[in-house]
């Protein structure tokens, strides 16, 4: 790797730390909805806590209030585990931002052993934090699926309940 090119011209800098910089900013907003998405199920279980203390649930009405918190404890969970992924993806990339800026800034004056060395730092940091964002976002497709489930179910009663068989698929 020609270190010159990259101390030449500040735009090769930018150009260099540009990827990391916009995975940091685009993991930042999946990092915002994943906890906006956890305050919501908190949100659900109290809901389905106030159901379960206003008492007087037939059995099958029980069965079903358990299985949704069951659901929604699992989803929570999954969020959980998204979040830590997330937030390792997003030091990763602001670490492989700040390891890049400082190996393309310093690299006139670095000899090609230490720019190699900064350039591999970064790119091993740029892959651990890929990894955490296809875990969280595995994470978080399943905890979809799982709030997919419980409305489902709930379309469902609210249906029997109006005596209506029509779905929506």
């Amino acid at each position: 790797m020609d270190t010159g090119t990259l101390a030449d011209s500040p735009f090769a800098v930018v150009t260099f730390i540009a990827a990391p910089a916009l995975l940091t900013n685009a993991t930042s907003l999946l990092a915002m909805s994943t906890v906006n998405r956890m305050l919501r199920t908190r949100d659900r279980m109290q809901e389905l806590f106030a159901e379960s203390e206003k008492g007087g649930l037939s059995k099958e009405e029980s069965e079903r209030l358990l299985f949704q918190v069951n659901r929604v404890e699992k989803q929570a969970v999954l969020l959980l585990r998204s979040m830590h992924a997330i937030y390792v993806a997003l030091g990763a990339f602001a670490a492989a931002t700040l390891v890049t800026l400082l190996g393309a800034s310093l690299a006139h004056y670095l000899a090609a052993f230490w720019f190699s060395f900064l350039g591999g730092i970064g790119l091993l940091l740029g892959f651990v934090g890929l990894g955490g964002l296809v875990l969280g976002s595995f994470d978080l497709f399943q905890a979809t699926q799982l709030s997919l489930q419980n409305i489902r179910l709930e379309a469902e009663l609210i249906r029997k309940k109006q005596g209506v068989g029509v779905t929506a698929e």
